[in-house]
């Protein structure tokens, strides 16, 4: 598949580019990650946007396939056998909460599910895609509680629209304001959910079912 040949319609409304966007590092070579109380989600937002506010930039991103230090704040990334849920399937949009999510390529709602706990992904649409006759999901978590009531199960979205916002915390899951952006192949038996993070024994399955959602986005500072 050539993803170079699909007009993707911008995710936060516009490009991310190098004038507005900037890469975030959350794996563990960032040694800053050290002194924050991750745990404090308070303290870890300052830290998440004074980085932001630092270089003037609406964007931070970042993610996919990473190594993540920051999953010791919450018991949901321990797993029943002795590992670590740590590396990230997904790409990290961060920015003001309220902004604006588009709807990246035609779809539909597959689904729309509040997934509260902390450290989870809180309110999370699912859509359903046709890509050149090959079935293509795209999850968005970490969203506002009101985006639960914007759509309805099997309800078409076209490419353009709005279709959710980034989420505050604590209702996001509680985390810094983010959005989520994942794409997956197939969900087996998943509904309303899929995993975000995978172990690194895991690692080849999810690579393999979870494509560089920079795909999609064509950020230039993820390239």
């Amino acid at each position: 598949m050539n993803w170079n040949e699909i007009d993707f319609y911008p995710i936060m409304g516009e490009s991310l580019n190098s004038k507005n966007t900037m890469k975030l590092d959350f794996s563990p070579a960032n040694k800053e990650l050290e002194n924050v109380d991750l745990g404090n989600t308070a303290v870890f937002n300052e830290f998440v946007f004074d980085q932001l506010k630092g270089s003037s930039k609406t964007y931070g991103v970042g993610g996919y396939l990473e190594h993540r230090a920051i999953y010791r704040r919450s018991e949901r990334f321990e797993t029943s056998d002795a590992d670590f849920r740590n590396i990230h399937l997904g790409v990290d949009i961060w920015t003001t909460a309220g902004a604006a999510v588009y709807a990246p390529l035609d779809g539909k709602i597959f689904s729309i599910q509040d997934n509260e706990g902390f450290g989870d992904y809180g309110p999370t649409i699912i859509l359903k895609h046709s890509l050149n006759g090959k079935t293509l999901y795209s999850l968005y978590g970490h969203l506002t509680k009101t985006d639960l009531q914007l759509f309805e199960k099997g309800q078409e979205v076209k490419a353009g629209t709005v279709l959710c916002h980034v989420g505050p915390f604590p209702e996001n899951g509680d985390w810094p304001p983010h959005l989520h952006f994942q794409l997956m192949w197939e969900l087996g038996e998943k509904f309303g959910d899929y995993p975000g993070v995978c172990a690194k024994r895991e690692l080849d399955y999810y690579s393999e079912n979870c494509p560089n959602p920079n795909l999609v986005l064509n950020c230039e500072v993820l390239d």
